[in-house]
Order: C-alpha cells, then structure tokens, then sequence
C-alpha cells in the first residue's frame, strides 16, 4: 500500500513538473531552404520557414489584403512619396532585445546596404527610413511607389534583430534572430530546419505548437508515404496526381489553393560566357521553342487539371492578364519556319532542371514537344537550391524555376526583367521595359498601372527572356489531428492558430 501511495505522489509530481507533453509538428518540404537571412535568400521554402520565424511589418491575408503584423497602422502622404507607419509595441526579437522603430530603420538600412542583400531592388524607391517616434517610422521615398507596401509583406518587411545581425554580418543565416512565433534552433543542411515556440512572441496564446521540424523530401511520393505512416504531420506541394489519394484517405486533410505565382523556363540572354549562343542572342529560337509547346496538354499531363496554361506572369484569370496576348496555341509549323530563319533545321539545347519528380515530368513531357520543331534537349538535373545559385552565377543556357507569385503585378516582374532587378538572372535589359515598370511603381490608379503593365508585355513577348509555361494551385495534405491551416494563394504555411490534437 506504501509502495502504490508512494508512486500515486511520484506521478503527480511529474504532471505537475510537465503539465503537458510538448507539441511536436513535423512538416515535409520539396526542396532545401537556402540561406536563413531574409536579406539574402530567394527560396520559396525559405518564405515557408520565415513565416513561423521572422514576423513582418505587414502581412497577407487568403483574399490578398495587407493586414497590420508589426505594424498596426499606416498613411501615404498627399504626394504618394512618404508612408508613415505606427509599430505594435511591447514585441521582442529572439534574443530578447526590444523591437522599435530603430530596429525597422536598421533592418531597412541593412537591405539596402549589405553587399550581400537580394532585397534592393524591391526596395530601390526607398530614399531613407527614419524613426519619427519610439514606434513610428517613416519611408521617405525617391518617387512614388504603390508597391512598396507590398513588398514589406515579404522578404524586405521581415525585421531582423539589430544586435544579431551587426555581430553575425552576412552570416546571420547560421542564427538568424527575428520576432516571429518559433525562434531558430538549428539547422542540417538537405535534412532538417528546427524551430520551437518563442514564449515572449506578442501573440503567444495563440500558438499551439511547441516544436517545428521543417524535413525537405524532394520526392512527392515520399512525401506523401512519410505523412500517410504518421512520420510527417503536413506536406506543401503535394502532386496533383495524388490529389485523390489524400481525399479518400480518412486520416488525412486535403487543401489548395490557386496560386499568385508561375512555371518558366528561363533563357540567358545576357548572364556572362554561356550567354553567348544563338539562343540566348536570337529571339527567333526562344520564339520557336514557345510555338513548340502545347501549354494545356502538358499542363492536363502533369498536373491532372489543377494547373491552367500561361504565357504571362499573371495567370489568366487574374486582372491583370493581358488579354491581348493570348496563350499561343501550338504550331510547330510556324515553330520550324522560325528556326529555318534563324539558319538552323536542329539545335542543341541544354536545360537546367531541379531533383522534383513533377519538374522532371513536366520538362520530359515538353522535351518531346519540342523535339518535333528540330530543339534536341539535354536535361540537366540538381537540387533546387545549386539550380538557383548557378542561375545567378550565368552558369547556365535555360532554366527552368517557379515563382511562388506576390499579392502586387510588381513582385512577379520588376525583378526579373529590368535592367538591375535583383533576381535578373537571364540579365535582359531594355530601357523601355524599364521605363513602363517604373511608372508602373509610381501610379496609384491600377488603369494607369494597367496600361504599363500591358506595353511591356507586348515587347517581353516578343524578346521572350523567360517562357511562362503555366500557374500551379498550391496543395497541402495533413494529418486528421491538424485543424486550424488556413489555405492561401501565396503558398505560405501560417502556423499561429494551427493545433495538433494527440
């Protein structure tokens, strides 16, 4: 009898000492971040990661509506020059030192400075950023820019810790220090990102999970088979061909969403040595290898229906959509005449494709298409993150990547093609693009913004410096004992809200 009481108190003192078991959420990601510092990575899997780790001043809503985050409220001045924003307060970054507005000043300042930083070109408009208050800055800008609101809800809007990042410099990737829910733990580079729940995050009573382990599993059927045996608890990008699967599976939770973003195949038309070849210096070839493609039949192939076929970087049923550049129908007629022009019956061309079994799909399946118009392609295989890094580097003829897409037309173009944008990897550059993009940023009236928009694609239609192939619909799967995910078009996984239920 001794010996029970004694284990009945022996009990109870442990559930007092933990009064819970910690919530772990395993989630499987397509491929490997890159670099953990908002300031320089590019990745769609880093957005993923930054949206439990690194708050922003502003951010989007599922019907893509800027909402406040760190910052409660902002005003335009009368010019359209200067945005005014009051901060939240009483929010502390990781390292337990305060969030304010010099922290906002120092974090801008920084992407625009660092000799490292990918966000320059979104935020190019940016003349200064000074602190007006405690907890009020102020964004004086060069012109008027509509986008910039925009743009702080992403990458350029996450604000780092300014003691973190001025003793870690350009590695503040290796530990980086924001003020979001789930601060970093560590990281193992192509197997796993662990986060867990920071107990002073403004919002704490509404994160349920103690614990994140981001796992990149490039293989969507190994994705899916490490969900279905209870390994993973949530899976982003799930393969449209599996869609059925999931929903007739009563353990699991099916969700999607129409994405913001495209597929394209980028053309170096100006990237250093590789640049120099007929293809990267004839339009007349990139036109062909278009006309060669039957966008909606590969789009059915591979995706089985929840992709639709694109030539722009708005997917058709957006407002932005240039209706006057329909997707090419498929002439391998017309495709060949081109070639014959441009002096070649066949040309070689090497492509650069990620390890994604769907991305390899969908390029075999365009492969063969093209084959018929004399394009013999070789595929070149790597992980996703070494794709993008070679992209930069000019390290590459075409290459083929996604862009998850932003809630403003500016983030799927600027960057891209004008003449200095930061994710210029094909270095096109016509100042008359240039110059409509501009104005574009300027105006707040979305019929001018329009018209802009419209010009320029008639001319990046015609040079073809990126080949748009079509618009996903993001796909999630979880776990029956996940509630509270939220869908969104920009592919994001927001886990404050989200339980896990034993």
């Amino acid at each position: 009898m001794k010996t029970a009481k004694f284990m009945t108190t022996l009990l109870a003192g442990a559930l007092l000492a933990f009064p819970s078991l910690a919530v772990e959420l395993k989630i499987g990601l397509q491929d490997d971040a890159d670099v953990l510092d908002p300031a320089q990575s590019r990745t769609f899997v880093g957005r993923i990661v930054y949206t439990a780790m690194c708050d922003k001043l502003v951010d989007v809503t599922p019907d893509l509506k800027i909402v406040p985050q760190l910052a409660t409220e902002w005003n335009w001045s009368a010019d359209g020059k200067a945005l005014t924003m009051k901060l939240r307060e009483g929010v502390k970054f990781h390292d337990e030192t305060p969030f304010n507005a010099e922290a906002v000043v120092a974090t801008i300042e920084r992407n625009l400075t660092l000799p490292e930083s990918r966000r320059k070109s979104e935020l190019t408009s940016v003349e200064k950023v000074e602190a007006t208050g405690e907890y009020e800055v102020k964004f004086t800008l060069k012109s008027p820019d509509v986008t910039l609101l925009a743009q702080l809800s992403d990458r350029a809007g996450m604000i780092v810790s300014p003691k973190a990042a001025k003793e870690l410099g350009a590695s503040f990737g290796d530990h980086p220090v924001c003020a979001g829910p789930f601060k970093f733990v560590e990281r193992v580079q192509q197997d796993r990102i662990v986060l867990e729940k920071f107990q002073d995050y403004w919002n704490k009573d509404n994160v349920f999970v103690d614990k994140i382990i981001y796992l990149p599993i490039p293989d969507t059927t190994v994705r899916l088979a490490n969900l279905r045996s209870g390994d993973l608890d949530m899976i982003e990008r799930l393969a449209a061909t599996d869609a059925e699967t999931v929903k007739g599976d009563p353990n699991l939770t099916y969700a999607d969403a129409v994405g913001t973003g495209y597929m394209a195949i980028y053309a170096n038309v100006g990237n250093g040595p590789r640049a120099d070849n007929p293809f990267g210096k004839d339009k007349r070839l990139r036109q062909a290898f278009s006309l060669a493609i039957d966008r909606d039949a590969a789009n059915q192939v591979v995706f089985e229906g929840t992709a639709v076929a694109g030539n722009q970087p708005f997917p058709p049923n957006s407002p932005w959509f240039d209706k006057d550049i329909p997707i090419p129908a498929r002439d391998v007629d017309k495709a060949k005449a081109l070639m014959k022009e441009a002096g070649f019956d066949r040309f070689p061309l090497e492509i650069q494709v990620s390890n994604s079994p769907i991305v390899m799909q969908m390029m075999q399946v365009i492969q063969a298409m093209v084959a018929e118009a004399g394009f013999d392609v070789t595929l070149k295989t790597t992980e996703f993150a070494t794709l993008l890094s070679e992209q930069t580097a000019g390290n590459y003829q075409f290459s083929r990547s996604d862009w998850s897409g932003r809630v403003d037309p500016d983030g799927n173009l600027h960057q891209f093609v004008t003449c200095k944008g930061g994710i210029n990897d094909t270095k096109y550059c016509s100042p008359e693009v240039d110059k409509l993009l501009n104005e574009a940023r300027q105006s707040t009236d979305n019929a001018v913004r329009k018209q802009k928009y419209d010009a320029a694609a008639v001319i990046l239609n015609e040079d073809l410096p990126i080949i748009y192939i079509g618009h996903q619909s993001w796909i999630w799967a979880l776990n029956k004992s996940v509630t509270g995910f939220v869908p969104s078009p920009d592919g994001m996984i927001r886990l404050v809200g989200v339980k896990k239920s034993s």
